[in-house]
């Protein structure tokens, strides 16, 4: 194909306006002129003409370097390869339109060869909207991904070229998420003051009421309330972006993803504690939990399914307390996978909530799919809320909604899992018992069941996780006696020789505090028979008749 060098004048006629071209009277001086290039590409499929063009070299050299350049670029795909002709030639009008660097030409090779883009000209912002729409999984998921993306991502690193991210570029986006969060403390501080202040100042009188208004004014220019990115939030937005970036590795976009390689703070999951007497004491004195997470004792769990014994959804509490189920799977477990005459039913669907909006969905993981075991008592108390459900039925009539799941509000339509946990905290709040979330009851469940000596296997399979790790260490929160217990076994397992040095002066003293005794109750008796003998001999006296 066709192509040049050729010097260029940029000299305009002061009065025209126009190019001088080749009438400009120091065309002929060395240095005056510039270089130019251009390239004939090959027609596009419509038959549309396009070339490379550029100007500006200050050497015939530097034009004939980069011409031949061009020239290698349009030699990379073979003459009976017609659609990595055209790719390298819309390759190489763009970067003559957006006057880029031209790209090395064995990188070229290596794109054009594993099908990837040739110019590399992708956002990271373009490719996490393409991801985004290809993903298929749950709504909800969706949601989270596409949070991560809009607020933390794009703003960030969103305009960036897709195969230019580098791991110092992900560094700096979280050291700057985690510095923003002092300003929205800050913030957040600030309108809880002029809300407090605001709150102190009278309604009436009209001085007040200006005052009330001056003072909202500023409020509502003030920055809305706001939560900090903690550091769970901040490996979300990590795994985010390391998924979204696999898959481009997988689309040959690009070769490596620098989110596997950043390092941030790690996200360190609040530990179960469990309420004991102690904890339940500084409580009622501070109203502090211990924990985020808190396990009611065996005691405890007693005294509240006591408590709502004649709560409409008194079953649900005690389906969860003893077997662990998760909110949303109670909420959405299907009359049709539970058997009570086999003592068992099937997890096989939950009720997932998307804002305020639910919406039935499979299981959380592949593991969430499981059957669980029933005790007696559970079977008992699942077959008299069956039993009262049929009533409530019979009750509703035509105006009953048949979804066939176990638990459900009162003419039969699906429970709302948010209500079912505000009705949670409204019953624990009217036990007296120390706060724990409805999430907790499945702490506990699994915390029971350890304790029961059930196999950590089994407890993991209840509880639908893939891995018995995870039971470990979520759930394996020790109740007192039995750490106790657990204690005083591991030490009867070393023999140590102050042991047996204190077991047998333990013996030694034990033995002399029993001949102590001994002798003691030997030499009371001795004294008593002696005051015995003594008073006898006195009545004997006092009887003596007078000569």
């Amino acid at each position: 194909m066709k192509g040049s060098t050729y010097r260029r004048c940029s000299c305009r006629d002061p009065k025209t306006g126009k190019e001088l071209g080749t009438s400009c009277p120091k065309r002929n001086s060395r240095n005056h002129c510039t270089y130019s290039i251009r390239q004939e590409l090959p027609s596009r499929e419509d038959g549309s003409r396009r070339s490379f063009a550029r100007g500006g070299y200050g050497s015939l050299k530097a034009a004939q370097a980069d011409l031949d350049h061009v020239r290698a670029l349009l030699g990379l795909a073979d003459s009976d390869d017609p659609e990595g002709t055209d790719l390298i030639a819309e390759m190489l009008a763009e970067v003559s339109r957006e006057r880029s660097p031209l790209p090395e030409v064995e990188e070229t090779r290596r794109r054009l060869n594993a099908g990837q883009d040739l110019i590399g000209s992708l956002t990271v912002a373009d490719w996490l909207d393409r991801w985004l729409m290809g993903k298929r999984i749950r709504k909800s998921g969706l949601n989270r991904y596409e949070t991560d993306i809009r607020i933390h991502l794009k703003p960030h690193i969103g305009n960036r070229r897709l195969d230019r991210l580098r791991v110092n570029h992900l560094s700096e986006m979280f050291t700057d998420i985690r510095d923003a969060n002092s300003q929205v403390l800050e913030d957040n501080a600030q309108r809880r003051a002029a809300l407090d202040e605001l709150a102190t100042v009278p309604w009436k009188g009209v001085e007040n009421r200006a005052r009330r208004k001056t003072m909202k004014a500023a409020i509502d220019e003030m920055p809305p309330f706001r939560r900090i990115t903690g550091p769970a939030t901040r490996q979300h937005v990590k795994a985010t972006l390391r998924a979204s970036l696999n898959d481009a590795i997988g689309q040959q976009i690009i070769t490596f993803n620098p989110a596997a390689h950043v390092e941030i703070d790690p996200a360190r999951k609040p530990k179960a504690l469990v309420w004991t007497d102690e904890r339940v004491t500084k409580w009622e004195q501070t109203g502090e939990k211990p924990s985020p997470v808190m396990v009611w004792t065996p005691q405890q769990t007693g005294a509240f399914l006591d408590f709502v014994a004649e709560d409409r959804l008194y079953a649900m509490w005690h389906l969860i307390a003893f077997r662990g189920l998760r909110r949303g799977e109670a909420c959405g477990q299907p009359w049709s996978e539970t058997n009570l005459d086999t003592h068992s039913l099937t997890v096989s669907s939950q009720l997932v909530q998307d804002g305020w909006d639910i919406e039935a969905s499979d299981p959380k993981t592949d593991s969430g799919y499981r059957v669980v075991a029933l005790d007696d008592d559970t079977v008992d108390v699942l077959k008299r809320y069956r039993e009262r459900q049929d009533h409530d039925r019979e009750k509703w009539g035509t105006a009953w909604v048949e979804t066939g799941h176990v638990f459900t509000q009162e003419d039969g339509s699906w429970l709302h899992p948010g209500k079912v946990t505000d009705l949670f905290e409204r019953l624990v709040g009217a036990s007296g018992l120390p706060p724990i979330r409805l999430h907790d009851l499945r702490h506990g469940a699994a915390t029971l069941m350890l304790a029961a000596g059930i196999d950590i296997k089994i407890v993991s399979d209840t509880l639908g996780h893939s891995d018995t790790r995870i039971t470990r260490d979520i759930y394996q929160s020790v109740l007192p006696h039995v750490g106790r217990s657990a204690a005083e076994a591991t030490a009867k397992l070393v023999p140590l020789q102050r042991k047996a040095e204190a077991k047998k002066a333990a013996r030694k003293a034990a033995k002399k505090e029993k001949a102590r005794k001994a002798a003691v109750k030997i030499d009371g008796k001795a004294r008593s028979k002696a005051k015995a003998q003594a008073k006898g001999a006195l009545g004997a006296k006092r009887r003596k008749p007078e000569k």
